[in-house]
């Protein structure tokens, strides 16, 4: 892929009670291809792999781009698009209201990865007529492991 390539990436993260065994899944659109990634945790939760999706998608891309993310998790795409990541890096990694705020090991992962590529964000309705976020959902219903002994791992 040549640097500057635009990529289309469409995520969904899935989990079996929350916390519990989870999956996430990716569809990148790049140069006439579609890749599709997956993955699960056998512990985690829903915004884990809601935020694991794109993040394995981005690392995926080795070379500097232009990449617009599509999600159906408002909290996500609210992160970025209404600065609330910058404000809570600025706190210390503490919301509004003084909490520590959750999964900070993926949020800063998802920030450097932004720094890398040119990212923008964009909120898709979940379970509706988009094609690529229904497989998306699908591929990460089906990385859910069904046990601690499964063999769909993340990044698998």
């Amino acid at each position: 892929m040549a640097e500057n390539d635009e990529v289309i990436i469409y995520t969904d993260g899935a989990c079996s009670g929350n916390p519990g065994p989870g999956g996430w899944a990716a569809v990148i659109l790049v140069n006439d291809k579609q890749i599709e990634l997956s993955g699960g945790e056998y512990k985690t939760t829903n915004q884990r792999m809601e935020m694991t999706a794109p993040l394995e998608a981005l690392q995926s891309i080795t070379t500097p781009s232009r990449v617009k993310v599509f999600t159906d998790s408002a909290y996500l795409v609210n992160a970025f698009k209404q600065g609330w990541i910058t404000k809570w890096m600025k706190n210390g990694w503490k919301t509004v209201k003084g909490d520590a705020v959750k999964n900070k090991d993926l949020w800063e992962k998802l920030w450097e990865m932004g720094e890398y590529h040119q990212v923008t964000w964009h909120k898709v309705k979940g379970h509706s007529d988009d094609e690529l976020n229904n497989r998306c959902d699908y591929l990460a219903r089906h990385a859910i492991p069904q046990s601690e002994d499964s063999d769909i791992l993340p990044g698998k």
